[in-house]
């Protein structure tokens, strides 16, 4: 009875120094294990989803700004950005950052305040009233928020003159609200897209409509005659006042003469015929009388 306990202890032992060592003389298999990035590939957090105005990125190489790929990041102002293509304005827009310390300041109208104008509103202007009302969304300077409340009425933009009747852009504030006036309409500048790097893009919900395109035009007075003009103007008014007295007194047109009086009655006639041969008839008398007389007194 002991020795098959011994046997079979025995034989337990031999087994279990048989599989340890098979286990240990076999590959182990390797664990998984995460990618360790490597230095010239540093590890870049994902940004979270846009829910707010735009953030301004790190600046470009060249530390200039580029207006068009702002407002493709954002995604709102669609319609705007192809009019800032077609017209020329965009690039414009660039040229000035690279070359000017001046800075700008853009009024970016979202697609939802295109949809606002009146239907055909863009269609009736002109390429060049299209240019004007882009650069009636660009002021020539760069202002902060803070700055709209020390700003000189009107401002002036690049699309001309601030003279009533012109472009005219006048803002007031009201603590953080920022209101605007073209003499047409008003809006409010309803948040902040970018403002770094000398550029300033804000958003309004409606397009700033200039005065000089779209207001009510005033009817111009007729132009005063020359001074030449005038003064011979008033000497024929003088000419016709001098001869109004003898053209009163100027004689009748045929058309309004008297008709020919009657023939006087037979026996008027009568009575100046026997007058006149009367007084002919006593002349010669008294003619024969003297010359007898005289003769008479000859012969004495």
């Amino acid at each position: 009875m002991m020795n098959r306990i011994l046997f079979s202890l025995s034989l337990a032992l031999l087994f279990h120094f048989h599989f340890s060592t098979t286990l240990a003389q076999s590959p182990a298999a390797s664990p998984t294990v995460l990618p360790v990035p490597s230095p010239a590939s540093p590890v870049v957090a994902a940004s979270p989803a846009h829910t707010g105005p735009l953030t301004p990125g790190p600046p470009a190489p060249a530390g200039h700004p580029n207006i068009m790929k702002i407002l493709e990041k954002d995604g709102r102002f669609t319609l705007f950005l192809r009019l800032l293509k077609s017209t020329s304005v965009g690039s414009q827009i660039n040229a000035q950052l690279k070359d000017s310390n001046n800075g700008l300041t853009v009024f970016a109208p979202t697609d939802a305040a295109f949809s606002n104008l009146k239907q055909g509103t863009l269609n009736s202007l002109t390429g060049q009233q299209q240019i004007q009302l882009l650069q009636f969304h660009i002021l020539p300077t760069f202002l902060t928020p803070a700055q709209f409340q020390t700003a000189t009425n009107p401002l002036r933009t690049q699309a001309g003159g601030s003279d009533p009747g012109e472009f005219p852009l006048n803002v007031t504030t009201n603590g953080n609200l920022v209101n605007m006036s073209t003499g047409v309409m008003s809006t409010t500048i309803s948040g902040s897209v970018y403002t770094a790097n000398r550029l300033a893009v804000y958003q309004v919900d409606n397009v700033l409509l200039p005065w000089s395109i779209f207001g009510t035009p005033v009817p111009t007075a007729a132009p005063a005659p020359a001074p030449e003009k005038a003064k011979r103007k008033a000497k024929a008014k003088a000419k016709a006042l001098a001869l109004a007295p003898a053209q009163a007194q100027a004689p009748l047109k045929p058309a309004e003469k008297t008709p020919p009086a009657a023939k006087s009655p037979p026996t008027s006639s009568t009575v100046d015929i026997s007058g006149t041969v009367s007084l002919t008839t006593h002349g010669v008398v008294a003619t024969v009388g003297v010359g007898i007389v005289a003769s008479f007194l000859l012969r004495q």
